[in-house]
């Protein structure tokens, strides 16, 4: 689990800290990891359905809330539960740019142990940085 929860966010927020030798294995952590936090168990969501997806941003740290608001969309909008498929970061120019697949299905309770409600991604802490082993964010996700 390339992931893992931290304590100190207050209670009606949770935050984490992801890792990943790139920045795809990042993003792709990042995006279990807020799943995790709606549901119980990431193995009950089955791939029965694809998204495409696709952001930009001026800077790595928007870009990871842009994506990571993306799901939390589909989740509000359509109610699917979506995990990374695959997720490829670049830049292009002066901009970022993350897109990717990501395959899940709708929300269903009897099915899946519901734990909260992710509303958003929070500016607060956010941060994407280079560290000797690989990449790290921290996010801070309200709920």
């Amino acid at each position: 689990m390339p992931y893992e929860y931290l304590e100190d966010s207050v209670t009606s927020d949770v935050t984490f800290r992801a890792w990943g030798r790139d920045l795809d294995e990042l993003f792709t952590a990042a995006a279990d990891a807020t799943l995790n936090v709606m549901v119980a168990a990431l193995d009950t969501v089955a791939p029965v359905v694809t998204v495409v997806a696709s952001v930009d941003a001026e800077a790595l740290d928007l870009l990871l809330m842009r994506l990571l608001d993306e799901l939390i969309f589909h989740k509000d909008a359509e109610a699917l539960l979506l995990r990374a498929a695959s997720v490829h970061v670049e830049r292009r120019d002066h901009m970022f740019h993350a897109g990717g697949q990501f395959r899940g299905e709708k929300l269903d309770p009897n099915k899946h142990q519901l734990v909260a409600d992710v509303k958003a991604v929070t500016l607060h802490g956010l941060r994407v940085e280079q560290t000797p082993s690989g990449w790290e964010a921290q996010v801070t996700l309200d709920v």
